[in-house]
């Protein structure tokens, strides 16, 4: 049994437990039975998604993802945020976010396992970098909903694992900002005013809404609607692909960010979908100039497509980082070479690649189906 199945189990032996202790302590009435029963399903469904997915994190892979974190925590800056390569440093908010999206995948939340103290913080420093109209990032930056697709993405997560009070009042000025900026053809662009969209931006958005809903906040159906109209528009039928604006050439990284874009939004079975899915088998590559930001979608997309597609991907996958992963003692990372020059920086790339590898651990509720 993997790491990751033995901490689920933990976790759901402790929900019981305590429900039990609830249970001998204030009577038998239907509130706390209730309570049981939703511990006993939330155990079930975590066992019922590990035993439908073919994939398992072997005891090498678990080590790398153990000293990728350890790096990743060690690289931490004192306010939170992480950031250290000079593209890194002109966007923090979301690096912050990609970390912190790494951790989780892990199954670290704040204040909870080997590195909740990091989480904490780097969560927190997010929080204090929003702004009071809800918008995350230096607005000088002509690209900052970018980052704040991104942070927003990894709040919405953490709060959905953890429904902190706390943080829901500025995660609902943060959705809001993504629901308002959303413009007439149905995307997003680089700022929350926009006459065109992207598929870039908008995966970002559609991904943080998707987090949001899940958490409880509340997400227009108009607005996931018009979203998925936009990202069809964006698809090529020729090759099966998606184009990074309507009626241009189609490409890897675009074409895992809209079929991701469009599992979120619940059109898991599309036609679009199945076809983009190929796409992405036909053209993956290992190295490649955006390696690390195509992958950071393709790998949700494969993963939820299942079975043997996902299989595959994830092996090759693995294969590749693990050859080109760093070790030092106790830490590992990975420099950005598969980006073939063109890598964002060591952080950047850890956090997505240690993202990617713990995805079988079935930590992310966005990831599941």
């Amino acid at each position: 049994m993997t790491r990751g199945c033995l901490v689920k189990e933990q976790r759901a032996c402790e929900l019981r437990a305590s429900a039990l202790h609830t249970l001998r302590e204030f009577g038998r009435n239907g509130v706390i039975l209730t309570l049981i029963l939703l511990c006993c399903v939330v155990s079930s469904v975590s066992a019922a998604q590990e035993a439908k997915d073919p994939v398992r994190v072997d005891e090498k892979t678990d080590g790398i993802i153990k000293s990728a974190l350890k790096y990743l925590a060690s690289k931490q800056l004192p306010n939170g945020a992480w950031g250290s390569a000079e593209e890194e440093q002109r966007h923090p908010i979301a690096i912050t976010g990609y970390t912190l999206m790494a951790f989780q995948a892990a199954g670290q939340l704040p204040g909870e396992g080997e590195f909740g103290k990091n989480v904490s913080a780097g969560m927190q420093y997010l929080l204090d970098a929003t702004a009071p109209d809800g918008i995350m990032g230096n607005r000088n930056d002509g690209q900052y909903m970018y980052g704040h697709g991104v942070a927003s993405i990894a709040l919405a997560e953490l709060y959905g694992q953890t429904r902190s009070p706390a943080m829901r009042p500025k995660l609902e000025k943060i959705i809001r900002v993504i629901i308002a900026s959303q413009n007439s053809e149905g995307g997003w662009r680089y700022r929350p005013i926009a006459r065109d969209a992207d598929i870039s931006v908008t995966v970002l958005q559609v991904v943080a809404l998707r987090a949001a809903k899940n958490g409880g906040l509340e997400v227009p159906q108009s607005t996931i609607d018009n979203a998925v109209k936009y990202v069809k528009r964006c698809y090529h039928p020729p090759s099966g692909g998606f184009t990074y604006q309507p009626n241009r050439d189609p490409g890897f990284a675009r074409t895992a960010a809209a079929i991701y874009s469009l599992q979120v939004c619940g059109l898991y079975d599309d036609e679009m979908v199945k076809k983009g899915s190929e796409y992405l088998l036909k053209n993956n590559k290992n190295h490649d100039q955006w390696f690390t930001y195509g992958n950071f979608y393709a790998a949700p997309a494969q993963y939820m497509i299942g079975g043997e597609t996902w299989r595959n991907w994830y092996g090759q996958l693995k294969d590749t980082l693990l050859k080109a992963v760093t070790t030092k003692g106790e830490m590992a990372y990975w420099d950005g070479k598969l980006d073939q020059g063109h890598s964002v920086g060591q952080i950047y790339c850890t956090a997505v690649y240690t993202m990617m590898l713990a995805m079988p651990y079935h930590y992310i509720p966005l990831y599941q189906r």
